[in-house]
């Protein structure tokens, strides 16, 4: 971004979204990792005079779980403050009186405890990560083929997300193959969803051009938000593939606040 550019976002900034995994923290075994400078990061921003919130395509947990492990990393980050598809997706299936059959990870199953699922008329798919199996992934394509108007969502539609050992296959691989098998377009939820971005603004009460997304998925964070108004900023964690030298939150947070003019 030219530093006049630059200059020129900072000064009509009134919230920031961040990513959570490559941006915060690598997931990984036990709770992952933090990014370094990504702690520090959070509370400069917490102590500006931005609103700040946490857009996420997690779903391998409930966002309390997975607030409490970011916790135990060190961030100081509360439920309110985080958005996730899961709980999104649990408002459309109210609102269409829909019955999903889930294609999901175990922990997150505890957010659809709320909705109906016998005699499902519509699945869900998320990162189910070992749930991803040909058995698991056949019955839910079953289901699909077996509804008169087949209705798909998907939690993110991501190809890949990064763990401490390495990258791994996310949900939009796994949704690919159901929407070729069944014919059919799925609905995400999530970002890069218009719907899900526009919620998180909503929530700030500021408009798309006062908001910055900073994520480390240069189509689902950074360009998810441009095509809702919004800046993205794109970060070099992650998932994040090249071989310039890595920036990360902190430096970032030390742009803004230097351009802002504040000490």
């Amino acid at each position: 971004m030219a530093e006049m550019d630059w200059k020129h976002t900072i000064r009509d900034l009134k919230g920031v979204v961040l990513d959570m995994c490559g941006v915060l923290y690598d997931s990984g075994e036990g709770d992952g990792v933090a990014i370094d400078g990504s702690i520090e990061a959070v509370k400069r921003l917490k102590a500006s005079d931005l609103q700040l919130r946490f857009c996420t395509n997690e779903t391998q947990a409930t966002r309390e779980k997975f607030v409490a492990k970011l916790g135990r990393l060190g961030f100081d980050i509360c439920v309110d403050e985080v958005f996730s598809p899961a709980p999104a997706a649990v408002t459309i299936l109210k609102e269409r009186g829909l019955r999903p059959h889930l294609l999901v990870h175990d922990d997150v199953v505890p957010e659809f405890d709320a909705v109906e699922k016998t005699d499902p008329n519509c699945v869900i798919i998320g990162d189910a990560a070992d749930n991803f199996s040909y058995q698991n992934l056949n019955k839910a394509f079953q289901v699909l083929i077996g509804l008169e108007k087949p209705v798909l969502f998907s939690l993110g539609r991501g190809r890949y997300y990064k763990e401490m050992d390495g990258l791994k296959l996310d949900v939009g691989v796994y949704m690919k193959a159901l929407e070729y098998a069944c014919d059919v377009e799925a609905e995400v939820v999530g970002k890069p969803s218009p719907v899900f971005f526009q919620s998180v603004l909503a929530d700030m009460g500021i408009q798309p051009s006062q908001a910055l997304m900073i994520g480390d998925d240069l189509v689902n964070d950074v360009g998810g938000a441009q095509s809702c108004g919004m800046r993205g900023l794109l970060v070099k964690t992650g998932k994040y593939r090249s071989a310039f030298p890595r920036a990360n939150a902190l430096s970032i947070c030390e742009r803004m606040k230097s351009s802002r003019g504040r000490a």
